[in-house]
């Protein structure tokens, strides 16, 4: 197997059915996950709904309770190395990441790049339909994250990014510390540190038509404090060390690791 995108979902049933179709019908055989945290709209049993539409393709898991961006990716994250796939993809329910974009992000992959990142801030680049305050505090986290960790990406908050399956299996997903966001920083902040290559694809970023923007002060917050956090990390304690999986292949399923860590 190879290609999954994983979509985190939380009340997004305006999308998830055209944004499911819409990947499948690429007919570039991408495969399809949805990390749903017990949304109350409905969107998984939407889901449920298409999965004999898309045998095989379209794979469905459900948490309870609205439990971070972060965690969602982690738990699709064990999810795909479990099943053997070999790229693997986050990507937004709400169209603000094109799929028709994903084949460029995985071309990035397969060409050499350990992290391919669609990106608003490299030439051709661009973000349409935000308001001026998104697109200042979206360029201003991206400069201060430069700034503070030196990590040479333009834009490290991007949410629409493509793992060879290498990079994830030498990254220790149980040290990944935040939940929100800042996240999507350290997960690149990580592969960095590990000597992976980042590469940068540029893409046009759309707000969303439907729905509610799921942005809010704590992870503005979390953002802030966790770029100065992950910058302490390094000075001052073997970040790489920590970061680094020191058992690439461990045949420990995700669930039993996810168990261990809520004993933790």
């Amino acid at each position: 197997m190879e290609k999954l995108v994983i979509i985190p979902t939380y009340n997004e049933r305006e999308n998830i059915e055209t944004i499911i179709d819409t990947v499948i019908r690429l007919q570039q055989q991408f495969h399809v996950l949805i990390i749903d945290d017990g949304s109350p709209d409905g969107t998984a049993a939407i889901v449920r709904s298409l999965i004999s539409k898309y045998p095989g393709q379209l794979f469905l898991e459900e948490r309870k309770g609205k439990l971070g961006l972060g965690t969602a990716y982690i738990h699709g994250f064990r999810w795909a190395l479990q099943k053997g796939y070999n790229f693997i993809f986050e990507m937004d329910a709400d169209f603000s990441h094109n799929p028709s974009d994903l084949q460029r992000l995985y071309e990035a992959c397969k060409n050499g790049a350990g992290v391919a990142v669609g990106s608003r801030y490299v030439k051709g680049g661009a973000v349409e339909n935000w308001p001026t305050n998104r697109i200042v505090l979206s360029k201003g986290a991206s400069l201060y994250t430069r700034i503070i960790t030196s990590m040479p990406v333009m834009d490290p908050t991007a949410g629409f990014v493509c793992y060879r399956r290498e990079v994830l299996e030498a990254i220790n997903l149980s040290g990944i510390h935040f939940v929100g966001y800042a996240f999507q920083i350290e997960m690149k902040f990580a592969a960095w540190k590990l000597g992976f290559t980042i590469k940068e694809v540029p893409i046009t970023f759309k707000d969303r038509k439907l729905g509610d923007s799921k942005m809010n002060k704590g992870i503005i917050k979390e953002g802030v404090l966790g770029v100065l956090k992950l910058r302490w990390m390094s000075l001052f304690k073997n970040y790489r060390n920590n970061v680094k999986n020191i058992y690439p292949n461990n045949t420990l399923n995700f669930q039993q690791l996810e168990v261990m860590l809520e004993r933790k």
